[in-house]
């Protein structure tokens, strides 16, 4: 069941952080994108794996604005 929407202590294991540090990307705007259904917050992992690619580096100084 791959498209199934992840909850935040998926999503934050999924991306390999923890769920504290999700829920505070989440009210900073600095994390991956998520729905909000009711008081539910999920999360594609596509959304998730794309978040993460755009943060791929090849050293220290690759400095690339994050959107």
């Amino acid at each position: 069941m791959q498209d199934r929407l992840l909850k935040p202590n998926e999503a934050a294991e999924f991306l390999g952080l923890g769920h504290s540090t999700l829920a505070k990307l989440r009210v900073s705007g600095g994390g991956p994108n998520f729905l909000k259904l009711g008081r539910s917050v999920r999360y594609s992992r596509e959304d998730l794996q794309r978040w993460a690619d755009e943060r791929s580096r090849r050293s220290t100084s690759d400095v690339r604005p994050v959107s």
